[in-house]
């Protein structure tokens, strides 16, 4: 439905509407009537004006989005606080001002430039070319990628072309409603601090958008634009297909095993077929329902595979009818991999993160050591965040490579991978708990491809060699490196001064008094040993009690340590209304009772967030 014809300016158009008479309010309602050129948002704010819905105006207008470890997403409507034609444009124009900033060589930016990419979301492909206009018209050269592709093409492609930054319009696994963008820096790694900090502040010294930000004319034979597509395809494949040792191509080759795949909607078929076949695996049998592209996303409420097994039920039945095993699913932009087994009771068993993690920790040394001449697994290095399993810490102990932690967020560990690479070191593999998985430093950031082609040539490997599965491989990696059970959960909060509230309460938790943390839960059962953090900046596990993690005091992340050696770390998502909690309990290889670990981190962790947190004061979900 088209929106109704509004009069030819924006300055015409004011002089119709009576506004709120609240002098700040009104002014960003100015803002928008007279910066806004499209006809559809525009009309949302008239009609919020003509309905005297000053609350709803002051919500969409009044505020700005904040880049955050996954980019910045939101709602696609109206709004400040919103992701639009007009916001696009203010962000278009805060990344241009910033990079001259950085680069004032006119020709540095003409031949190095910016690469673009889209998913299926709505306005994806016209969110991407009004970034390329202004880029354009910035003297950069634009690599705007002609058809959708999947995320890890992007940062791929800014190592691949020498680019100074990449932008993908992607809102990940968010519900269709919303878009987003994700930045990467010259590094090919997404966008660290104090880029973050600086490209927010040039987007806000630059929201009023140049009549030449509008014009899409400038994309017809621009000699700076360039459709990378082709090169880059063929180029991420041959990286991915060098990860693989002649001998797994082989084995995959020979073996027999299939696997059922959805993309949810998103982007990944293509991408995921061409990966198996590089790799000699069979072709994946695809849900039929989810194969092609669709900005409706009609099957799923919620396109993500880390939060459960609900939107893989059509996977199941998949799996079910065509007596397969495995299955692999990505989310919409294909940098995440969820992986289901079947179990030899007949249950469908969907693998953690950390699970995941644990195997393919286990697959990177042992893919490493069999393509090296000479391996040298003392300069290797595996890298997993904050909240995540430290199982990658106890194979460092027993194997001997390097383990190290670092914040949440690729941003963190894909700069952090990059640093000791430029050091000499060999970083075989990074993931998260939120399915998030790298093995290669031509992608510093999560890369659902190459994960999903590296679990499926494990399972190929080890259905071929040893007849296991990957359940059992899991048991075997526990039986040798020691049990570690985690739980992984949120809370959802209305209003986010409630976890500021809660977090500065657990500071002062005796008396008032700043730096008295909880001692202890079920009455004593269990005592607090450690305490970490990084929003203060203390860690009572170092003898000067200051961390070795950054700090950052705008962000909420407490860990706690017990007596039996219980982890959990509480921290605000970036991207959502949660305040997320990540708990782990381990134990030694010789300690085999797992059931018992379990339900003691499961006690605990129910403890800890009724006794710390106290969710039903504060209405949290």
């Amino acid at each position: 439905m088209l929106a109704p014809h509004l009069p030819t300016t924006g300055a015409e158009l004011l002089a119709t509407l009576e506004l709120s008479g609240e002098a700040d309010l009104d002014q960003q309602i100015t803002n928008w009537i007279l910066w806004d050129k499209n006809e559809a948002t525009t009309q949302q704010v008239v009609e919020a004006i003509k309905d005297k819905d000053w609350q709803a105006l002051r919500i969409r207008l009044c505020h700005h989005n904040n880049f955050s470890t996954g980019g910045l997403r939101s709602g696609m409507r109206a709004g400040f606080d919103s992701i639009n034609d007009l916001v696009t444009i203010q962000v278009a124009q805060g990344l241009s001002n910033y990079l001259q900033e950085l680069y004032p060589s006119v020709q540095k930016r003409e031949a190095q430039g910016v690469v673009i990419g889209y998913d299926m979301r709505y306005n994806g492909k016209r969110f991407a070319q009004l970034i390329a206009a202004v880029l354009l018209n910035g003297n950069f050269r634009v690599y705007l990628f002609s058809r959708m592709v999947p995320t890890p093409f992007v940062p791929f492609a800014v190592v691949n072309l020498h680019c100074l930054a990449g932008v993908v319009v992607t809102a990940s696994h968010n519900p269709k409603t919303d878009n987003g963008f994700k930045v990467y820096w010259l590094n090919g790694a997404p966008f660290l601090t104090p880029h973050d900090k600086n490209l927010q502040t040039a987007m806000l010294n630059n929201l009023q958008p140049l009549a030449s930000s509008w014009e899409l004319s400038v994309l017809d034979d621009h000699p700076l634009l360039e459709d990378p597509y082709r090169e880059i395809y063929a180029a991420y494949y041959e990286q991915m297909k060098s990860l693989l040792p002649y001998t797994y191509l082989e084995t995959n080759e020979c073996s027999q095993l299939r696997f059922i795949y959805t993309p949810l909607h998103g982007v990944g078929f293509h991408y995921i077929r061409e990966a198996f076949y590089q790799a000699r695996l069979k072709p994946v049998i695809a849900v039929a329902q989810q194969k092609d592209p669709d900005p409706d996303i009609p099957t799923v409420d919620f396109p993500n595979p880390i939060e459960g097994k609900d939107c893989l039920n059509l996977a199941i039945k998949k799996a079910e009818e065509e007596h397969c095993t495995i299955i692999l699913a990505n989310d919409p932009d294909v940098d995440r991999l969820a992986v289901v087994e079947l179990d030899p009771k007949g249950r469908w068993k969907k693998f953690n993160g950390d699970e995941l993690g644990a195997l393919l920790g286990w697959w990177a040394l042992e893919s490493y050591k069999t393509r090296s001449p000479k391996p040298n697994v003392s300069n290797c290095v595996m890298i997993s965040s904050l909240g995540s399993s430290k199982i990658l810490a106890a194979m460092a102990r027993i194997e001997g490579f390097v383990h190290v932690e670092t914040l949440v967020g690729y941003k963190w560990m894909g700069n952090k991978a990059l640093e000791l690479e430029a050091l000499g070191k060999t970083v075989l593999f990074a993931f998260e708990q939120p399915i998030g998985f790298m093995f290669s430093l031509n992608v510093p950031d999560k890369d659902g491809i190459s994960a999903a082609c590296q679990v499926a040539t494990m399972a190929c490997y080890l259905r071929s060699t040893r007849n296991v599965t990957l359940i059992e491989k899991l048991r075997e990696i526990y039986d040798t490196y020691g049990y570690h059970a985690t739980i992984v959960n949120s809370l959802t909060y209305q209003n986010p001064e409630q976890i500021n509230q809660i977090c500065d309460r657990l500071r002062r938790f005796e008396d008032d008094l700043l730096g008295t943390y909880p001692k202890c839960i079920i009455n004593g059962e269990f005592e607090v040993t450690n305490v970490r953090d990084l929003t203060l900046g203390l860690d009572t596990s170092f003898p000067d009690r200051k961390p070795r993690l950054p700090v950052s005091p705008n962000k909420q992340v407490l860990t706690f340590t017990f007596d039996n050696g219980m982890t959990i770390t509480f921290r605000a998502s970036g991207n959502e209304p949660k305040l997320r909690y990540s708990a782990e309990i381990f134990g030694l290889p010789e300690e085999k009772e797992w059931d018992e670990l379990n339900d003691t981190l499961r006690r605990m962790t129910e403890a800890v967030v009724t006794e710390f947190i106290r969710p039903a004061d504060y209405g949290l979900v």
